[in-house]
């Protein structure tokens, strides 16, 4: 038994054209009754030949498939075929306007797209009157298959910041980094949404601390906290190394509770890899918060 060879989509059109008009060749209706029968097939549903949901055609679009087939008595189904658009696969853009283009998308790598082809279009209105300036899909086409993707605004424009973005787009972001259980750590602060009035009559906004293993997703310890410092990381760290075990590795923010001498040199004594996360990126910490806030 052969295996039957994967059919192309402009094959598959065809063959289910012809197989819709096919029964006017073969037994050609009487005069006066043609406009009848396509009619009745246009009342039908078919099946796509794609996506074999249920679809139906107009009438006229069934007369055009009959005529086409009538007409090429040699190929009937090779007529039927979707005809392919010569330019297909090419950008008409003249050489001033796609270097105008890159220019401008180096000036301005955040706007979107729409924005890239007004100022193009007005562009080549003043400057570049060479050609007329293709449609806004094509521009749109010819710039993603050039990588002319949109970036993002960084939120802080420092150099730390806009160092921060181009590491995180040259770079691969992963969700799940640690291997094995007791990997590695993580550990932050999450601030409340709501005061509380403490025992001294004041309102205050509590923070959560939190320790989650990575590759488990295990919460090792999660403990409501007035203050955010050293000594509450340390006491909170305590619990959850009582409860889970020593980890290989913490990983932390840049804050000041986080980089204190108690911590750190704790950590060392334990044989606790600290790791923090890059400035300006907090993409680095979305395995812990993602899960918990």
């Amino acid at each position: 038994m052969t295996k039957e060879l994967p059919r192309s989509t402009a094959s598959l059109w065809a063959r289910f054209r012809f197989s819709v008009v096919g029964p006017l060749l073969a037994a050609p209706p009487a005069r006066g009754e043609l406009k009848g029968a396509i009619e009745s097939l246009a009342a039908k549903t078919w099946t796509h030949p794609v996506t074999g949901r249920d679809v139906q055609f107009a009438a006229v679009t069934i007369e055009r498939w009959y005529y086409r087939a009538r007409r090429e008595k040699d190929d009937p189904v090779g007529v039927l075929q979707r005809a392919v658009r010569k330019d297909c696969g090419k950008v008409s853009l003249a050489p001033s306007q796609a270097e105008h283009l890159l220019r401008q998308y180096r000036d301005h790598p955040h706007w979107s797209y729409q924005l890239h082809y007004d100022n193009l279009q007005a562009a080549s209105e003043q400057e570049l009157a060479l050609r007329p300036l293709p449609s806004y899909s094509t521009i749109r086409r010819y710039m993603k298959a050039r990588g002319y993707h949109r970036k993002r605004t960084p939120k802080r424009n420092t150099p730390g910041g806009r160092q921060a973005e181009a590491r995180l787009e040259q770079l691969e972001v992963r969700s799940y980094e640690a291997e094995y259980v007791q990997g590695l750590w993580h550990a932050d602060f999450h601030h409340g949404s709501r005061q509380v009035l403490t025992s001294n009559g004041g309102w205050v906004t509590p923070l959560l601390l939190c320790f989650i293993d990575d590759h488990s997703r295990l919460v090792c310890h999660l403990q409501w906290y007035l203050n955010e410092t050293a000594e509450v990381l340390v006491h909170g760290l305590c619990q959850a190394l009582q409860k889970r075990g020593l980890p290989r590795a913490l990983m932390t923010d840049n804050g000041a509770a986080m980089k204190a001498e108690e911590l750190t040199s704790g950590l060392h004594q334990l044989s606790i890899q600290h790791e923090t996360t890059l400035p300006y990126s907090p993409y680095h910490y979305v395995a812990a918060t993602n899960m918990l806030w």
